[in-house]
């Protein structure tokens, strides 16, 4: 009997040594060096409850109205992905004036060799053609040369890359023209429409080639190509040069502020599309 209990003694000792063994083989995740998250619940369906004065949410709203109309941003409760609330933007179409609407979270510090992953939830409630609509904006202002000025346009005094549609109406792609490189085009998974979309972007940053670029929508990977996505400065130095400019990149360079909503809307109809359970990574 006792030689019994030795050996059941023994067995104990040894599940618990492997059940040990294995925890530790098991790959920690990742800590976050940053991570910013927000599903835009309120008390009251109040946007100013988006931007308190501790900065601790959002830091402003972008707003540039075509000529005749007024673009409209708010928090509703009658479309939402999980929780109550979600932010609602209108963004008419444009005429002499880009017209744009979004949030912006500024004060970032997200440098070369980061990985960086933004996820957010869109319904987008239309059927018209979405060609050339902008949604998130990940850029760098301080990078730019003080001594040009907007000299080579306002517009491009913020460097970065962007998630815009393209592909002839709604395929999500990446664009980099404001870096001075190609759109990153995919046309096999059209953007849903009225209904809850699930948006994952990833990127691996660099000045160079080796960047990684993935964009996932529902869970299906669409898009995942090398390629640069951070401004360089020897690009931009040789693409001003063809303009007569002398451009120097400020380097270290970082992406401080990241932008979401109808960013840009240069499409030939309104877009009324709502944003619920955004977060940025940053690893």
């Amino acid at each position: 009997m006792k030689r019994n209990h030795y050996f059941l003694f023994v067995t104990i000792l040894l599940l618990f040594a492997a059940c040990d063994k294995n925890e530790k083989n098991i790959e920690e995740p990742l800590t976050a060096k940053f991570l910013f998250e927000d599903g835009f619940e309120t008390q009251n369906n109040s946007i100013d409850e988006l931007f308190p004065s501790t900065g601790s949410r959002w830091s402003l709203i972008q707003q540039t109205d075509p000529s005749n109309a007024s673009n409209e941003i708010s928090i509703t409760n009658n479309e939402f992905s999980e929780g109550q609330n979600a932010i609602r933007f209108l963004a008419y179409r444009s005429d002499d004036q880009l017209s744009k609407i979004d949030i912006e979270k500024g004060g970032l510090n997200i440098k070369s060799g980061d990985k960086v992953t933004i996820k957010a939830d869109f319904y987008i409630d239309t059927n018209e053609s979405l060609e050339n609509l902008l949604l998130i904006d990940l850029e760098c202002c301080s990078c730019w040369d003080p001594s040009v000025g907007d000299n080579f346009g306002a517009e491009n005094q913020c460097p970065g890359v962007r998630l815009m549609m393209s592909g002839g109406n709604d395929y999500l792609s990446i664009e980099r023209g404001k870096i001075s490189g190609t759109t990153l085009k995919q046309t096999n998974f059209a953007f849903p429409r009225n209904q809850w979309v699930s948006v994952v972007w990833e990127m691996t940053l660099s000045v160079n080639e080796d960047g990684l670029n993935r964009l996932l929508i529902n869970g299906t990977e669409v898009l995942n190509q090398m390629g640069m996505n951070m401004p360089n400065a020897k690009i931009f130095r040789e693409t001003f040069a063809n303009e007569g400019i002398d451009f120097t990149l400020k380097e270290p360079t970082i992406y401080e502020r990241v932008q979401i909503g109808a960013t840009a809307n240069p499409t030939a109809g309104n877009i009324e599309l709502f944003v619920d359970n955004f977060s940025l990574r940053v690893e």
